[in-house]
């Protein structure tokens, strides 16, 4: 089963977002997550990893994620042919997610 990982910066104070994200990430894929870490550190880190592989980082990718493009971005690496709802309705092609 995957392994999401939630690097935040303690120094920002930015753990009650990354368990916010965490929460919503488990409470979207509730059978193809096999856990969600919340990893402390510093020097305004906030990086989302699925199984090592970075599907977000605030610094390159211009600040922290909407909830749906996340989730987007998680599904696609742990459950492509799944099927976000209203999440993939309301995406319009500029908005695409790819990394």
């Amino acid at each position: 089963m995957p392994r999401i990982a939630i690097e935040y910066c303690t120094q920002c104070r930015w753990l009650l977002r990354a368990s916010w994200m965490a929460q919503e990430l488990l409470s979207t894929f509730t059978t193809e997550i096999g856990e969600v870490a919340l990893i402390p550190g510093e020097g305004g880190i906030f990086r989302i990893t699925v199984d090592g592989t970075q599907v977000w980082e605030r610094r390159a990718d211009g600040g922290f994620p909407d909830i749906a493009v996340l989730k987007q971005r998680v599904r696609d690496r742990i459950a492509p042919d799944r099927d976000l709802g209203h999440a993939d309705r309301d995406r319009g092609p500029a908005s695409s997610g790819a990394s």
